[in-house]
């Protein structure tokens, strides 16, 4: 414990002086006793008795005026305070698919609102990016806690091209690493391939926004692998429905279907979670569910407050017994 008036303790040196002061009022409320008993003014005294009990309200607020010297001096303590922090990743699949409309008022735009609230309700100490992902994948916002700069990354998404959730994935990684990542199949003997070892981050999550219709011919799930192996999470957020729609790009109408068996896939590979999103309204409930791990980190607090009441107490405790046993404070 540290203080921040240290000089301050230096009235604990009263404390001695109090105690005297006490002991001398005893001696002579004892002496004016005996005084007027000998004048025949008052009846004579019983002998006190010897028992502790006559010590206890004393001994309280004596306690109770050291512990507001203590807090004059406004002690400080380290406290283990919990909180959520770590790197989320937002990466939006912007494919053309995206436009479709069993999500109203589209599936890009639903889960962009979505976002804003999940983007709000976060604390400073978790970094959010921004990455888009069609044909390939781009990191269009950093890891940062800024958050009026998350937002707009996300409010400029546009659709575009096909879909590649391997893409999606390694520049997600590549965000969180904060260097490129490549993604390489396993060994033929199973082991990870070479340059998959890209460091651990098990405070790291990716929301994968997407409708799991995979039209290239990368494996997310060695994408997914490689995630796993840096303790990433990725928590996919299935857009659209299952039994499909259909979209309209260049004149031509396109059948579009969520593939929900792939995105669940990638969840089991990394210990995510896959979420369906039917509507607008479930979308924003999912985003309330992902939440990144508790971190207690040491904070110095100013404890005064509690110097203060645990004085205020027993500076009450003494008084009530006091008047309890003897009908005066002292």
């Amino acid at each position: 414990m540290t203080f921040d008036s240290p000089w301050l303790m230096l009235g604990l040196l009263l404390l001695p002086a109090a105690v005297a002061a006490y002991r001398h009022l005893l001696r002579r409320r004892a002496e004016r006793a005996k005084s007027l008993a000998a004048q025949g003014l008052v009846a004579a005294s019983a002998p006190a008795r010897s028992g502790r009990r006559r010590f206890v309200a004393p001994a309280l607020f004596l306690a109770a005026l050291a512990l507001l010297l203590v807090a004059l001096a406004r002690p400080q303590a380290t406290v283990a305070e919990p909180r959520r922090e770590g790197t989320v990743i937002l990466a939006f699949d912007v494919s053309n698919s995206m436009t479709a409309t069993d999500l109203a008022p589209t599936r890009l735009v639903a889960a962009q609102k979505a976002a804003h609230a999940f983007v709000d309700r976060q604390p400073s100490t978790v970094r959010i990016g921004v990455v888009a992902f069609s044909d390939n994948g781009l990191v269009t916002q950093q890891p940062t806690d800024n958050k009026a700069d998350v937002l707009a990354a996300v409010d400029r998404l546009t659709a575009q091209g096909s879909t590649s959730l391997s893409h999606g994935i390694q520049s997600s990684l590549t965000a969180i690493a904060g260097k490129p990542v490549a993604i390489n199949a396993p060994s033929e003997d199973g082991s990870p391939a070479p340059g998959s070892d890209i460091g651990y981050y098990s405070n790291a999550a990716v929301i994968l926004l997407s409708d799991g219709e995979d039209t290239t011919t990368s494996d997310p799930e060695v994408a997914a692998q490689t995630a796993a192996l840096a303790g990433v999470k990725i928590y996919p957020i299935g857009l659209g429905s299952p039994t499909g729609t259909t979209v309209k790009i260049d004149g031509y109408t396109l059948a579009t279907t969520l593939n929900e068996p792939l995105l669940k896939q990638v969840a089991s590979d990394t210990g995510g979670t896959y979420y369906a999103a039917d509507d607008a309204a479930s979308l924003t409930s999912i985003y309330s569910h992902i939440d990144l791990k508790w971190v207690a980190h040491p904070e110095l607090i100013e404890v005064t407050g509690l110097f203060a009441a645990a004085a205020a107490l027993l500076l009450l405790l003494g008084v009530g017994l006091s008047l309890h046993w003897y009908g005066r404070v002292i």
